[in-house]
Formats: structure tokens, C-alpha cells, sequence
């Protein structure tokens, strides 16, 4: 938690992660051309707010995309803006309008496990891993193109546009997020309110990639693809941390959060 306080101790630092909660998934030439910074300067503070977790970076094709990833902020939050009064934690002004901000239409994540890229790998796609900490399996043979079936609170959703779109074993995984049926919402306890919302908003992707750190393996999710206002993505934003913490869990010990 030091590293992030001294990463937005820097106002040049929190202008660069508004201008990401703005819009995400920028180019660092993009960064550049709405700053009055020099290049320089922009890679550097991207490299201090990336080694604190609240950026990370994805590739398209030859493009590096620099993403606002809120888990840091949100552990901040968790632990001392709802101890204190909001509205006495002026030094804190630059967080409370990241977090009060507009949603943005994607979500992304980065986390460090102690684990080979392999079991990683298997820990993503093995219906005996994903049942534990995620309560799904997927029916698939997990190339690119092919379909999906989601199994999930005892019911299975298939649809045409469930498919796999990348599959790059221990490197990169990539997927279109499940349909919204009326038999995934009563396993699920949705309402139908919220069922109709969901149902009405076009299907998301979401996106791994694996990458060797060290003694570690640096996992990087992208869900993307969202409305405005998207129900959708203000539900996934709130499941990812405490899915990919139990994932994270059940790696490093050998049992999920409970």
C-alpha cells in the first residue's frame, strides 16, 4: 500500500489515471498528445503507477494499451475512506473523484501468483479448477472458434455467440462472457428487472494474458466490450477481484476462499 500512496502522492501521476478513467486502453502516443508532458516523463510515471498496480498494459498487435486498474484504490478505500468521514479527507480530494467517477467501459485486473504459467493455464480451463473457485465449468476444446457452454448454479447456457475467440495455451486466452438466460438468472438469483437490463446490452469478451514474472506468473484480465451505463460490467467489476483472489488462493495453497 506504500508504493500506491507515493504513486498518487504525484499530482502528474493522477492527472494521468483521470485521463484513463476517461477513457481506457490508451496508447502511450495517445497519453502524450492530451498531456503537457514530454514523452519521457509520461513512460516514467506510467512505470511507477504500473509497479503499484494501478496501471496495467495489454498488447494490440504492435500497440501497448495502458489501463486503469481500480483494485489498489478500491483496498484504499476499503480500509480508511469508510473509517473516516469522506468529507474531512481532503488530502485525499484526487482519489474520492477517481472512485466517484462515471464507469468506464471495460474492467482490468493484474495479479501475481505463485504458480507456472501451465497450471495457470489449466487453472483457467480445467472444469476440476474452475467449479472450486469460480462455481463454473466450461464445455469446450478450447480453440479458437469454437463454442462455449457455460455451465454454471445447475444450469448450462449455450448460444451461437458463445465461442472462443483466442486460445494460445500458457501465453493468452480469450472469450465472449455468456449469454443472460432466464435459467442462468433463477441459478443465479437475478431478478427480472435486472435480467431485462442485462438482456438488453450487447456481449462483453474478456481476455487473459499469462506472463512469467519471476518466480511468479503475472496474470492480466481484460473484460471489455461493455455499454455505457453497462448493469453488466458494474456486476463483473464487483465479482473479478474476489474470483481471481480465490483463484490466486487456490493456486498458492491448494483451497479456495471460502
Amino acid at each position: 500500500m506504500d508504493e500506491v500512496f507515493k504513486a498518487l502522492a504525484d499530482p502528474s501521476r493522477r492527472q494521468l489515471l483521470d485521463v484513463l478513467n476517461e477513457r481506457n486502453g490508451q496508447t502511450l502516443r495517445e497519453l502524450c498528445a492530451g498531456l503537457d508532458m514530454a514523452r519521457q516523463s509520461v513512460s516514467k510515471h506510467l512505470a511507477v503507477l504500473e509497479a503499484a498496480g494501478l496501471v496495467t498494459t495489454t498488447w494490440r498487435g504492435r500497440e501497448k494499451l495502458h489501463h486503469l486498474d481500480a483494485a489498489p484504490i478500491n483496498g484504499i478505500a476499503e480500509r480508511w475512506m469508510t473509517r473516516y468521514d469522506r468529507h474531512r479527507a481532503g488530502a485525499l480530494a484526487d482519489l474520492k473523484r477517481a472512485l466517484e467517477s462515471a464507469p468506464m467501459n471495460e474492467f482490468a485486473y493484474t495479479t501475481y501468483i505463485s504458480t507456472t504459467p501451465e497450471k495457470l493455464w489449466q487453472a483457467l480451463t480445467d472444469p476440476a479448477f474452475t467449479r472450486q473457485y469460480w462455481g463454473v465449468s466450461f464445455e469446450t476444446d478450447w480453440k479458437k472458434g469454437s463454442p462455449m457452454v457455460w455451465a454454471e448454479s445447475g444450469a448450462k447456457t449455450s448460444d451461437p455467440d458463445q465461442v472462443v475467440l483466442e486460445s494460445d495455451p500458457f501465453h493468452r486466452l480469450s472469450y465472449t462472457w455468456h449469454t443472460f438466460t432466464q435459467e442462468w438468472a433463477k441459478g443465479a438469483g437475478v431478478d427480472d428487472e435486472t435480467l431485462a437490463k442485462l438482456r438488453g446490452e450487447k456481449r462483453s469478451k474478456v481476455s487473459f494474458t499469462i506472463e512469467p514474472h519471476g518466480e511468479k506468473v503475472k496474470l492480466t484480465v481484460l473484460h471489455d466490450g461493455f455499454d455505457d451505463e453497462s448493469t453488466t460490467r458494474s456486476m463483473c467489476s464487483e465479482g473479478w477481484p474476489a474470483l481471481l483472489s480465490s483463484l490466486k488462493t487456490l493456486l498458492e495453497t491448494g483451497a479456495p476462499l471460502t
